[in-house]
């Protein structure tokens, strides 16, 4: 918990790895963060998430994701085959035990890049785990990242600007919170955090209390 020392949560136990638990509202920047992240530390292994939805150009199965159908997703669920899984924007999107659990057993760090539902749940499965939040710089910043991507139809990013509101809410129940206004400060600080020295991105300082007051104004 965030009463221990960073260098000691970051501490593998037992030979056992470290499981990094990123997320953010849609258009952050996550996946950027998390691929130069990757860049810096080779040994770090990135979990692939299975998904309901449409591959996008450039992606490829295995890669980004293990893309499947609806009925392969629920066959998993019921079976107990994921660590997490949610609903996010019409689709369905999990990560199996079975990608992450021999990973930490063999000692290998393991980032995974998840929403804030699939995040508690990972929490709850596994409470050593360390959990880290991205935020855009303002509101302005995150739309205009949103509708840059020419991925989605304008009705799609309005809807996703409403549920981002929801989802930087829960920016608290994270142990820190990195600010993607620069970017490779941004991946600094992701470092810093891998690295046991991230006791001033935690999710409590001063310093976020304006930028949540803005980024929050309309949500309930």
């Amino acid at each position: 918990m965030l009463e221990s020392s960073d260098r000691e949560r970051n501490r593998p136990r037992s030979g056992r790895g470290r499981l990094y638990v990123i997320s953010a509202p849609s258009g952050a920047g996550k996946t950027s963060l998390v691929g130069a992240l990757l860049d810096r530390h080779p040994a770090l292994k990135l979990s692939i998430s299975h998904t309901t939805r449409k591959p996008r150009p450039q992606e490829v199965e295995g890669r980004e994701y293990f893309f499947v159908s609806v009925p392969e997703f629920e066959a998993l669920v019921a079976r107990g085959a994921f660590l997490e899984h949610a609903r996010v924007f019409d689709n369905y999107y999990g990560t199996s035990r079975e990608t992450v659990e021999p990973l930490l057993a063999t000692g290998a760090d393991v980032v995974l890049e998840i929403d804030w539902q699939g995040a508690q749940q990972v929490r709850a499965a596994l409470p050593e785990s360390v959990t880290i939040f991205i935020l855009p710089p303002s509101r302005r910043a995150l739309e205009e990242r949103l509708t840059q991507r020419r991925t989605d139809a304008a009705e799609v990013i309005a809807r996703r600007l409403r549920d981002a509101v929801g989802d930087m809410k829960h920016f608290s129940d994270f142990d820190y919170v990195v600010v993607n206004d620069r970017f490779e400060q941004a991946v600094e600080d992701l470092d810093s955090i891998i690295t046991g020295r991230g006791g001033a991105l935690r999710r409590d300082r001063a310093s976020l209390r304006p930028l949540i007051s803005e980024l929050l104004s309309d949500a309930s």
